[in-house]
């Protein structure tokens, strides 16, 4: 019996923590929400106004993604990027 091949994707993975001007919470949940990679996103309370959970298939692409995509929102002030340690999940 020939047995297909399987292939294991592993995805880049980070969490970007959003400082952003006040009341604009909301329209940039809902951007954030529409971008490619974005697989999740939260309001918080505390230091950091949203938390948004990111997947790539590479590093590279998953920088492309939080520099010139979410960075470049308006009204995001700052980001604060945690990524993923391939293997200590």
């Amino acid at each position: 019996m020939i047995y297909p091949e399987v292939y294991i994707l592993i995805m880049a993975t980070a969490y970007v923590l959003i400082n952003c001007e006040l009341g604009s919470e909301e329209a940039i949940i809902k951007q954030l929400k529409s971008l490619e990679g974005v697989k999740e996103v939260h309001g918080t309370f505390g230091a950091y106004d949203i938390l948004a959970k990111i997947e790539s298939p590479t590093v590279e692409a998953l920088r492309e993604t939080i520099t010139w995509k979410i960075r470049k929102i308006e009204k995001i002030r700052s980001t604060l990027t945690l990524m993923g340690i391939e293997g200590q999940s």
